[in-house]
């Protein structure tokens, strides 16, 4: 790949930086442009939104380019990073039916810019076309001459050195240019080479490898340019492969009765590095407003001991920048963070910008709020659900301006703590101009920061939430349980345009979702959601430690609330429960750790089996090979057949191969693409994790 000196073509708007001459003048002045470049993918809404990368991975870049007649065309990929002033030119090869592609990788975080530029190669089709002539018999000595023309003026184009060298090319082909019987085909040996000296000689050196890589490296093009420099948004690597864990730090304790710390938290990271957790989520943490505080389960009537819910932000103790002081001081605080990164897992903080009714903006800026008419201050509410201890921020007052700054100061003081991984509560309820406002705003200064979107809502509403710069998204995989759906689901998101802009992350369960699947399903349903979610998605998360305690207890039966909310409460949990899941959780990060396959979302292929009980799909990463199988009834046994496509996989069809069950350590030997599982709940995992290996003779 060679450095370019010059933009490719674009203004910051990705508008054409002029308008293009009417076609006589164009025409007159040499400038006609024959190459038409269509369909540059990827591309998300024109260019608007950047695709998404993590440090190390490649961009593939396809476009349809061609041109009028039958001239040759030669066609680019330009990229950079924006620290860089040069584009970086890669050829693009053709695939077929004027298609081309080319990739690039990504090696910094931030943004890159890549576009495309195609144009006719005079070099390119006389040199077609001379083969075809040699190959025929005909007279070429007019050709040679042409040939040598081309080469002159390239060397006009290049360093004194090259123009040397190619002046002398130019010179060979036009002393071969002379007799047409030197051309004769008698001359010819089978392989198209010419024997001796002569003419025939310099029509061979007109193929000369050397030369070729001269005139492409300087070509004389009148270029297209596609029109648009493209963008790319490169993240750290657990933007793409990272495994959450939600908790509550007042139910840190390890004993019942006591409200957690945050040196709880620190003394339970070892719990959560172990069964291979690398990113911890805490819900808020800062100080809980009294007024029209929520008591247990939800109740409006709140007991003098009733902690309130922690997303009521804000008290006479503080606000989005304090800590409640049950949990301890600022400086606990940054000694949890840095204890977590020692062992490789992330603080996520949740933002939640909203305001219990204590909350010190309410007195310092009552403007930032919505006045009623009958002057109360407006709460939240999703009728016929009333959030009266919540009181939300009006993004819509004269004092926005104001607003914004100050909720972009949140983000930097957390930043300042250690902070680099933050969970947004419900940004679907403010402006999509704010979110890509601030986002671009902590990106300059921090790059590495990674955005968590908790917007369950409508898709087009998260999609669009993404391409503003979310790094990850909440999803709908709480509610796909079914075969098909689940397989029609993540088709979508692993194999159409959307992969490019949203990234999953499958959560099992949160505090405000219990699903009727579980509650229905006892452990073995806690099982298999723990199995699909961290083997179809490369980030998933949980809710724990009511997750792998198997907590199902709905507040009303057919309702996801759960009974015992640690939203309203403080509560205990033994972590040495004999029902908990604990084992299978680290199990299964483990196996994400050691196979690339699972690190990734877009290998994700569905795999037939004749049960409609049993999703079975693979991943795949070089010779890194997977196919899960999961039993999805959480009650009875199931099984069936599988028919694996071998030849997608690299695999003879008539090959015996082996496969390791990652779970178990079991091996088997499979032969051909038809083989038998059975998947039953008294084995403890009714699911398979199966790694496809050759046997090595």
């Amino acid at each position: 790949m060679d450095p370019v000196e010059n933009s490719p073509v674009t203004a910051p708007d990705s508008t054409p930086l002029a308008a293009p001459k009417s076609a006589p003048l164009a025409a007159a002045s040499g400038e006609v442009r024959r190459a038409v470049i269509e369909r540059v993918l990827p591309e998300v809404d024109a260019g608007r939104f950047p695709i998404k990368r993590t440090v190390g991975e490649t961009v593939r870049v396809k476009a349809h380019a061609f041109a009028d007649g039958h001239d040759e065309l030669a066609c680019v990929l330009l990229h950079r990073h924006e620290s860089q002033k040069v584009w970086f030119e890669a050829p693009m090869q053709p695939l077929g039916n004027d298609v081309w592609a080319a990739e690039f990788s990504v090696s910094e975080l931030g943004r890159y810019f890549y576009t495309v530029q195609a144009w006719v190669d005079p070099f390119r089709t006389w040199q077609r076309d001379l083969r075809k002539r040699l190959d025929a018999g005909q007279d070429v000595a007019i050709d040679l001459k042409i040939g040598a023309d081309l080469i002159d003026a390239a060397a006009r184009r290049v360093p004194a050195a090259v123009g040397k060298r190619l002046r002398a090319w130019a010179g060979e082909l036009r002393l071969g240019g002379g007799p047409a019987a030197a051309a004769r085909s008698g001359e010819r040996m089978t392989d198209g080479a010419f024997k001796g000296g002569g003419p025939m000689a310099a029509a061979e050196r007109a193929f000369d490898p050397e030369l070729s890589a001269f005139i492409e490296k300087h070509p004389d093009k009148k270029k297209t340019p596609y029109g648009r420099e493209l963008p790319v948004w490169v993240d750290r690597e657990k933007a793409r492969f990272s495994a959450w864990y939600e908790m509550f730090p007042r139910s840190a304790s390890p004993e019942p009765g006591r409200h957690g710390t945050f040196r709880d938290c620190i003394a339970r990271l070892p719990y959560l590095a172990d069964m291979g957790f690398d990113l911890v989520y805490l819900p808020p943490i800062h100080p809980i407003g009294t007024t029209r505080r929520k008591g247990r389960n939800n109740s409006l009537a709140c007991a003098a001991d009733d902690p309130g819910s922690p997303w009521a932000i804000g008290s006479a103790e503080g606000g989005h920048k304090s800590v409640h002081p049950g949990l301890g001081t600022l400086e606990d605080f940054r000694e949890l963070v840095s204890k977590a990164r020692a062992l490789g897992i992330d603080v996520a903080l949740d933002i939640a910008f909203q305001c219990s009714p204590d909350h010190p903006y309410l007195r310092e800026h009552p403007e930032w709020f919505r006045s009623r008419p009958d002057g109360t201050v407006q709460y939240a509410e999703n009728p016929p659900k009333k959030y009266e201890d919540i009181y939300p921020f009006d993004f819509a007052s004269g004092q926005s301006g104001e607003l914004w700054l100050e909720l972009r100061s949140i983000f930097f003081f957390w930043i300042e703590q250690g902070v680099r991984v933050f969970r947004v509560d419900n940004p679907h309820t403010k402006p999509f101009a704010f979110w890509e406002w601030i986002i671009a705003e902590v990106r300059r200064e921090h790059p590495d920061v990674i955005f968590l979107s908790e917007a369950f809502t409508r898709p087009k509403i998260m999609y669009r939430l993404a391409k503003l710069g979310f790094t990850q998204s909440y999803n709908y995989f709480p509610w796909r349980t079914a075969k098909q759906e689940l397989a029609e689901y993540f088709t979508e998101l692993t194999r159409t345009e959307v992969r490019e802009f949203f990234r999953p992350s499958l959560w099992t369960n949160t505090p405000d979702i219990l699903i009727s699947y579980l509650q229905n399903g006892g452990r073995p349903a806690f099982i298999i959601r723990s199995l699909l979610a961290s083997t179809l998605g490369a980030s998933y998360g949980i809710y724990g430690p009511a997750f792998e305690l198997c907590d199902n207890r709905a507040k009303t039966p057919g309702q996801e609330e759960y009974l015992d909310s640690e939203k309203y409460e403080v509560r205990y949990w033994n972590l040495r429960d004999p029902l908990s899941i604990q084992w299978l959780l680290t199990r299964l990060n483990a196996i994400r750790r050691e196979n690339p396959a699972l690190q990734s979302d877009w290998s994700l292929r569905f795999v037939p089996v004749d049960n409609d009980r049993i999703l079975c799909y693979s991943k795949q990463s070089g010779e890194n090979l997977l196919v899960m199988a999961v039993n999805l009834d959480p009650h009875w046994t199931q099984s069936g057949w599988v028919d694996l496509p071998l030849a997608e996989f690299g695999l003879n069809e008539t090959e015996t191969y082996e496969v390791h069950d990652l779970l178990t350590d079991l091996r088997f030997r499979w032969h051909g693409p038809h083989n038998f599982v059975e998947l039953r709940h008294e084995a403890g995992i009714p699911a398979h994790v199966l790694r496809i290996e050759r046997i090595r003779k």
